[in-house]
């Protein structure tokens, strides 16, 4: 019964089916003679035949009959009238054509055992690497080369999460530098939870490190302002002391001959002269205090320069050192991705197997004839294999990341 379902679901793909180089066929012919109301067989072509490499089938008394890209039922009625013309027949013998074997299918690339095999209806890209074994494997090996590649994996792994956390950084330090509000990231940092993660760390170091130094120069500033109102504060002052002192020089100058004439006591005299010394000493001391707080101005917008210009070697010093670790942690990753291409290349199930988000994938295609001209076509493992395909199967290397 089951022959006779493979037989039915044969049968019924070959009805649109186009013959190719191959195939095999099963071919019998019957004649129906009128004047003796007989069915007479022809046992000399009835048989099993080979679409050959030219794409014609070899017949006894027709000789080469072109069959590729023809149906069965075009190929029977050609045997009919090749038969009824040859032997000038009154009657067209019938022929009935069924397809006996697909031509087969071919698997080449990472599987255990690649060659030819027979096509079955149905059949998908991983029913046919079914065929072949699976993925390539090692007998001896595979065990330890799974546990190479996990641990190649998990390194590349951590490092690959340095990497991008530097990446952000990076680009922080950028903005900083240039005085940018706006931090441009990597469009690969905004593709993933982890990445996102990063980006908002690192606005918020930035914001907080603005902040701060905002504060900084807020503080320096409220300082400056305080001492830039002492300033004015004692300018009026000495200005003040200036006209006290004009007057009493003033003064003393109108009683001094008067003094000498004895008019007037000399103790008024030594008072107004005392007083014009003390605030000629007040003077004196305000614009020294002047001088030391224009000095102190001065140091604190120094202060200012000094803490920008800090902060603008900090940030150049830190793209600098993260540039390096960048440059480092490459050269690590590329490493690592080397160990596992050659785990996968050795040995494509054990790594496939291992699963992870850096386990290789498998890549498949379709090597397929059609009007004389080759194709490739990529696929997948539910893709429909035909007969005469060659699937490839590669396992790809590790994603760059």
């Amino acid at each position: 019964m089951l022959f006779s379902l493979f037989a039915a679901s044969i049968a019924q793909a070959a009805e649109d089916y186009r013959l190719g180089t191959m195939d095999k066929l099963r071919i019998r012919v019957v004649e129906w003679r009128t004047a003796e109301g007989a069915v007479r067989d022809w046992p000399t072509l009835s048989g099993d035949y080979v679409v050959g490499p030219s794409g014609n089938l070899s017949l006894p008394f027709i000789g080469e009959m072109p069959a590729t890209g023809k149906t069965t039922s075009e190929i029977a009625a050609a045997i009919g009238e090749e038969l009824q013309q040859k032997f000038g027949l009154l009657d067209r013998p019938d022929a009935s054509v069924e397809l006996a074997e697909f031509r087969p299918l071919f698997v080449s690339g990472d599987v255990q055992t690649p060659g030819r095999y027979p096509y079955a209806p149905n059949l998908t890209v991983l029913k046919a690497v079914s065929l072949a074994g699976g993925l390539r494997r090692s007998a001896n090996t595979g065990m330890r080369i799974e546990r190479d590649f996990i641990t190649a994996r998990g390194n590349y792994e951590v490092l690959v999460a340095q990497r991008n956390g530097l990446v952000a950084r990076r680009a922080r330090l950028i903005a900083e530098a240039a005085g940018e509000a706006e931090i441009k990231f990597p469009k690969e940092l905004q593709e993933t939870a982890a990445g996102k993660k990063l980006i908002a760390d690192e606005i918020a170091f930035k914001a907080a490190r603005e902040k701060r130094l905002q504060v900084q120069l807020a503080a320096i500033e409220d300082l400056k302002t305080l001492l830039q109102n002492e300033v004015a504060s004692l300018e009026k002052k000495i200005a003040t002391q200036n006209r006290q002192m004009q007057l009493s020089k003033e003064e003393l100058k109108g009683i001094g001959g008067l003094a000498e004439r004895g008019l007037v006591v000399n103790a008024r005299v030594l008072t107004i002269e005392r007083s014009i010394a003390e605030l000629e000493g007040k003077v004196l001391d305000m614009e020294a205090s002047t001088l030391r707080a224009k000095q102190d101005i001065a140091k604190a917008a120094q202060d200012a320069t000094n803490l920008q210009n800090d902060r603008e070697a900090e940030v150049a010093q830190e793209r600098q050192q993260t540039e390096a670790d960048i440059d480092g942690l490459n050269l690590k990753i590329a490493m690592y991705k080397d160990l596992m291409t050659e785990a996968a290349s050795l040995d494509p199930q054990a790594a496939v197997s291992s699963g992870g988000e850096n386990a290789p994938a498998t890549n498949f295609s379709i090597i397929r004839e059609a009007d004389g001209k080759t194709t490739e076509i990529a696929a997948d493992e539910n893709t429909p294999v035909l007969p005469g395909d060659v699937i490839k199967v590669g396992v790809a290397p590790v994603p760059a990341q």
